[in-house]
């Protein structure tokens, strides 16, 4: 299969009527051009062993035993979990598929030491909420000592990689649980041992609240957005608490809250107000074409001023473990134009993703396809608050 191939833009699921017509043949084969997806396009390859995406043997009899819509599904879940990459996820789920980390989890969880670590809290999360602290160690998952849970969770997937990255995120994705059940975890901190049971995020998750927040403190305007980085919506709420600057000499931008990421075209309508110039604001890189042709693919991209739109103020990005993907681009974005970042260690995410649709079923996965870089070429995960 041609790279090109695979990042056609075939957006769309099939029609119902060819779906309809769709055998076991043709979801083999799609779990099949899942492995060879991931294989050629995914930008992190040496991030494992000889620079081979892991797909053991416990995977591959998966992949061979797919023959419907569900088991092609369980498939590409756990294809995708092996990558230990937050990033990389499903377009569809099941009632019970892991939740997604972090846009549905409330918990961030660091492995230091030989001890699961609460290394951050959702702000007005259940979690927060039930009163769990940074510092706080995790014991327990469902009744289940957590060092048993992550072995087993690896073990399911036939991975014996035990390195303190893949601790931490199956930690965090067991964590964040399963989207139909609530969660039962131990936690030892300040001196107690408790068990508490938490709603899993996608339960009782609250909609329709406003694109930013604005805030006046002094002669700071605070802007706050509520993970709504992918609503084109947001910038024209964004300009209209622009204009409310007034005599303000600071602009706080929080973006703590923005998990789901977003696309450029709205970092690119809020950056435009802090550039006078055209200025670049993050490189980007596609390895799979390097891969592929020897030749390297490197650009950079650009923020435009927006007319009659222009702040030259003080500007302080405020981010922590919720801030991901188009949000992290923001921030370095601002940060190449002389924002100050303020707050705790981003999310990490990796890349950015292209949806990658397989040919006999429509089926989507979302994959970090580019890798992204600062303009000064310091990878965007890698990239550490003051």
């Amino acid at each position: 299969m041609k790279f090109l191939r695979i990042l056609a833009p075939l957006l769309l699921l099939l029609p119902t009527p060819l779906l309809a017509q769709t055998t076991s043949a043709d979801y083999q084969e799609d779990a099949q051009q899942l492995i060879e997806m991931v294989q050629q396009a995914y930008a992190y390859p040496e991030r494992f062993e000889g620079g081979q995406i892991p797909v053991n043997a416990v995977l591959q009899a998966q992949a061979d035993a797919v023959g419907d819509s569900s088991s092609l599904l369980h498939f590409a879940e756990n294809l995708l979990l092996i990558l230990r990459d937050h990033h990389a996820i499903t377009g569809s789920s099941a009632s019970d598929s892991w939740a997604v980390v972090p846009s549905y989890a409330d918990l961030w969880i660091i492995y230091r030491d030989g001890e699961y670590l609460v290394d951050a809290v959702r702000s007005a999360s259940p979690a927060e909420q039930a009163g769990i602290l940074p510092g706080a160690r995790l014991t327990e998952v469902g009744g289940v000592p957590i060092a048993q849970a992550v072995d087993a969770f690896w073990n399911d997937l036939g991975d014996d990689t035990r390195d303190a990255e893949s601790k931490a995120f199956a930690a965090r994705v067991l964590v964040a649980g399963r989207r139909d059940r609530p969660r039962i975890l131990g936690l030892e901190g300040a001196g107690r041992d408790v068990s508490i049971e938490l709603p899993n995020l996608y339960q009782g998750q609250q909609a329709g609240s406003e694109p930013v927040t604005v805030t006046r403190e002094g002669n700071t305007l605070q802007v706050r957005f509520n993970d709504s980085l992918g609503n084109n919506g947001t910038i024209a709420a964004f300009d209209s608490a622009m204009e409310q600057t007034g005599d303000a000499e600071r602009v706080l931008l929080d973006l703590t809250d923005t998990p789901s990421g977003g696309n450029t075209v709205v970092a690119r309508g809020i950056m435009g107000w802090f550039v006078d110039q055209p200025s670049p604001y993050q490189i980007h890189t596609l390895p799979a074409e390097q891969r592929q042709t020897g030749i390297a693919r490197q650009w950079a991209e650009y923020i435009v001023p927006r007319e009659g739109k222009n702040f030259d103020g003080h500007v302080t990005v405020r981010v922590g473990r919720w801030t991901g993907s188009m949000g992290e681009g923001l921030a370095i974005g601002l940060q190449a134009q002389g924002a100050e970042l303020e707050g705790h260690a981003m999310a990490g995410l990796l890349g950015a993703v292209y949806d990658l649709t397989t040919s006999n079923t429509g089926f989507l996965i979302k994959l970090p396809v580019e890798r992204l870089y600062t303009v000064g070429g310091v990878p965007r995960e890698d990239v550490t608050v003051p």
